[in-house]
C-alpha cells in the first residue's frame, strides 16, 4: 500500500468519467493512495470511531478528498452527501472543492448575489418563484432575456424569452426562474465567451468557447480555442473564485454589448476536456499536485 496520502476521489459513479481517470492516475503517480467511489456510497455511522463510513477506508478518514462529482438527486439525497462533506471538513479532511463552495456555485443566484456584493460586473439578473411572478419582469421589460435552471450545467435548459409568453413551464424549471438580460447585440454574428481555469489562487489556463449559436458550451457543439487572458480576465476570474472561497474552479466570463467583461457563471466541478485539447498545460496533473501539496499541510483550523 502506498505510504503516501489516502484520497477519496468522489465521482459520478463508481469508475469514473475521463477527468477522475487522469486525476487518479497523476495523484497516484506522486505516491496516493486514491480510492475511486461516490458520495452516494457513503454513510453516516454512529459505531464508526469518526462518526462516517466511506468506501474503502474501513471505518477511518482519507486525508483528503477530492469531489468531480456530487451527482444528482432528490433534494434529500444531495442535502445527505453536501453533508458528508461538510463533515469530512469538520473532522479535519482537506476537502476539494468543500460543500459550502460548491453550494454556492450550483445555485446561481447564490454566486450571482456573491458577484454583486463583491463588487464584479455580473449581468443584470432576476430571480423569483412562479410563473406570474416571472411573466410580470418580462412583461415590464422589453429587452431579450436568457432563461437559465437554478441548478444547471454544460448549456442543458438555457433558452432565450423575449416576453411573457416565452417562459418554460413552472415544472420545468422547479417553479424558480433565473432571468437574466441577454448582453449581445441584437445582429450580433460572433458568439463567443470565456472560461478561465483557476487553481490554488493563480489561473491554470483559459480558452475561447466559439459557438454556431448564441450558446457558447462546449458542450452544446461550440468549438475551443486557446486563450492568454488579459490582465482584466485573470482580475476578475480570480475574484471571482476568492469571492465564493473555492479551491479550483471554471470562471465564465463574457462581454457585452458595448465590449465591458463581466463574470457571467462559475462552476465548482468543471469539466475541462475541451481546454485540455487546446492548452499545452496538463490540468489533471496541475490539480493533483496542488491538491495534495494542500492535503499535506497543516490539519485545517
Amino acid at each position: 500500500m502506498p505510504s503516501g496520502p489516502q484520497i477519496a476521489l468522489f465521482v459520478e459513479d463508481g469508475s469514473g468519467d475521463w477527468h477522475a481517470r487522469r486525476l487518479r492516475k497523476a495523484m497516484e503517480a506522486r505516491g496516493a493512495r486514491v480510492v475511486t467511489t461516490t458520495l452516494s456510497a457513503c454513510a453516516f455511522d454512529t459505531s464508526c470511531p469518526c462518526g462516517m463510513d466511506i468506501p474503502g477506508f474501513d471505518g477511518l478518514l482519507p486525508d483528503g478528498a477530492f469531489v468531480r462529482s456530487v451527482s444528482t438527486g432528490t433534494l434529500e439525497q444531495i442535502t445527505f452527501r453536501l453533508g458528508i462533506l461538510h463533515a469530512l471538513r469538520e473532522s479535519g479532511v482537506r476537502v476539494w472543492n468543500e460543500a459550502r463552495a460548491i453550494e454556492r456555485c450550483v445555485d446561481k443566484s447564490t454566486a450571482t448575489f456573491l458577484f454583486q456584493k463583491a463588487g464584479l460586473p455580473t449581468p443584470p439578473t432576476r430571480v423569483v418563484e412562479t410563473r406570474a411572478r416571472a411573466e410580470a419582469h418580462l412583461a415590464a421589460d422589453a429587452r431579450p432575456f436568457v432563461l437559465k435552471p437554478l441548478f444547471g450545467s454544460q448549456g442543458n435548459g438555457v433558452r432565450r424569452a423575449q416576453g411573457p409568453d416565452e417562459l418554460p413551464p413552472p415544472e420545468a424549471v422547479g417553479d424558480v426562474y433565473y432571468m437574466q438580460h441577454y448582453l449581445r447585440a441584437p445582429d450580433a454574428t460572433l458568439f463567443e465567451d470565456w472560461r478561465v481555469f483557476v487553481c490554488a489562487g493563480r489561473v491554470l489556463s483559459a480558452m475561447v468557447r466559439r459557438g454556431k449559436t448564441w450558446i457558447t458550451n462546449v458542450h452544446q457543439g461550440a468549438e475551443p480555442v486557446a486563450h492568454d487572458p488579459c490582465a482584466d480576465m485573470s482580475r476578475l476570474a480570480l475574484a471571482a473564485v476568492t469571492t465564493i472561497g473555492a479551491d479550483y474552479a471554471g470562471v465564465d466570463l463574457i462581454r457585452d454589448a458595448d465590449g465591458r467583461l463581466m463574470v457571467l457563471e462559475i462552476n465548482s466541478n468543471p469539466a475541462w476536456k475541451g481546454l485540455q485539447s487546446v492548452t499545452a498545460a496538463d490540468i489533471a496533473d496541475i490539480l493533483a499536485a496542488d491538491f495534495l501539496q494542500a492535503v499535506t499541510k497543516a490539519p485545517i483550523p
